[in-house]
């Protein structure tokens, strides 16, 4: 297991004036450019991740670690799989100090800023990842991202870890959420091709969609005889 803190974020003022579609110069600009620096001031988002291996598979669930999984599409996405790599990844609780009310500009703005630090924080786990163990192309999948891997699953992948509030500062809920909010958990897994949950995600006007609903490849790969 590898704890990973003191992860650099790159609050550059005028990147986040373009990603915030700020102005340069006018008076957003300068409270932007003052928020930042509370943020870089502040920032201390960490990670988490543990190389598991894979153990008894049946249908519908797969062991990992020694801890049961229950999803079909866990289990066919790890079909060729030995190893595998669950995270957790967090903006910090440092962040969370900060924070405003949502329905204020300034508090769009902060929860942009930690996500940023998310970012960040996940960036360096997959380098890391990369770096010690050269996977190869990975994919990811996390708990709550397909009712086939309900959110209630975090408890299970929690548990790889031991107390995760005391190594980098997030805690589950009891609706299986993550304090604080700007956090993911997950597993990485090495692929030959492409894959994203929201492929077989129906849902909307997704503002987190990566790719196209593809009802086509649950009935072609997931789907019981």
């Amino acid at each position: 297991m590898e704890v990973i803190e003191k992860i650099p974020v790159d609050f550059d003022v005028d990147h986040v004036l373009s990603r915030l579609h700020v102005i340069s110069g006018s008076a957003d600009a300068n409270e932007l450019s003052s928020l930042v620096e509370e943020v870089r001031a502040a920032a201390n988002p960490k990670a988490v991740f543990e190389v598991c291996h894979i153990g008894k598979r049946t249908d519908d669930t797969i062991e990992i670690n020694g801890v049961v999984f229950t999803s079909r599409v866990l289990r066919i996405n790890f079909e060729d799989a030995y190893r595998v790599f669950a995270y957790i990844a967090t903006s910090g609780r440092e962040l969370d100090e900060l924070s405003e009310p949502g329905d204020t500009i300034r508090g769009y703005w902060l929860a942009e800023l930690k996500q940023m630090a998310l970012e960040a924080a996940l960036d360096r786990v997959c380098e890391r990842i990369e770096t010690a163990y050269r996977p190869g192309k990975m994919a990811a999948m996390s708990p709550g991202s397909l009712a086939d891997w309900p959110i209630s699953q975090q408890e299970q992948l929690f548990s790889l870890f031991g107390n995760v509030e005391d190594k980098i500062g997030v805690r589950l809920t009891d609706n299986f959420l993550m304090i604080p909010m700007k956090s993911i958990s997950g597993i990485f897994f090495p692929t030959g091709t492409s894959f994203e949950s929201c492929q077989l995600c129906p849902r909307e006007k997704c503002r987190g969609r990566r790719a196209a609903y593809a009802p086509q490849l649950w009935k072609e790969r997931y789907a019981k005889p």
